[in-house]
């Protein structure tokens, strides 16, 4: 199966998953598939919960790595996978998973992607969305405690203590390596419409092969 798999990595609250979910819903799941970075977090079922809380989920190591390559290479080559579901509030994963098809488009999306040169070597196409420091604070506050069930110190806590500083000092270089960076992601009209047409384009081709 021919497939293109498309990468947009962004900070936290960046706006990157509003982006990825926009271009699902324009296309249908029939056509994109869409891949979370956040569900391949390593498992540490080994850890108590209060360990698990103090563990840096900002660094790239953080992330199983290998287990995403191997998915990704499973859907290119036709295959269903079952992307892992992360559990935020007991920080681990859940022994739930979510059925991911194979389609001709292939959306990952993450804060890490673009750290990790064997997912770099995967992608065919890398979008950054870059937004102001200030707004993805905002944004993260808002969805860690509504969502999350996380209290507001807690958040601020680690944004300062692994969110900033892993936001400098690999989020932010890793911009260097997008093919195109969007400022504020599905909210830049112009930009959604290059990464539509260029979608679009994949689609036809496989149509008319």
């Amino acid at each position: 199966m021919n497939t293109i798999l498309i990468g947009i990595a962004g900070g936290s609250g960046s706006g990157k998953t509003t982006l990825a979910d926009s271009l699902v819903s324009f296309f249908g799941e029939n056509e994109v598939s869409i891949l979370r970075h956040d569900c391949y977090y390593r498992r540490h079922d080994e850890l108590t919960y209060e360990e698990r809380t103090h563990l840096n989920y900002d660094h790239p190591d953080a992330f199983d790595t290998e287990l995403l390559c191997r998915h990704i290479k499973e859907l290119k080559a036709g295959r269903r996978i079952e992307m892992p579901v992360y559990d935020y509030t007991a920080h681990n994963r859940s022994d739930r998973t979510t059925v991911v098809l194979p389609n001709p488009v292939i959306i990952l999306e993450g804060i890490m992607i673009f750290v990790e040169p064997s997912l770099l070597e995967l992608m065919d196409f890398r979008i950054f969305v870059d937004t102001d420091a200030d707004e993805r604070i905002l944004r993260r506050i808002i969805r860690d405690v509504n969502e999350r069930g996380r209290s507001l110190e807690s958040v601020i806590r680690q944004y300062r203590q692994t969110v900033k500083p892993m936001h400098d000092q690999f989020v932010e270089p890793s911009k260097r390596k997008a093919d195109i960076i969007i400022p504020e992601g599905a909210k830049n009209d112009a930009a959604v419409q290059v990464i539509l047409e260029l979608i679009r384009s994949r689609l036809r081709k496989e149509t008319a092969t």
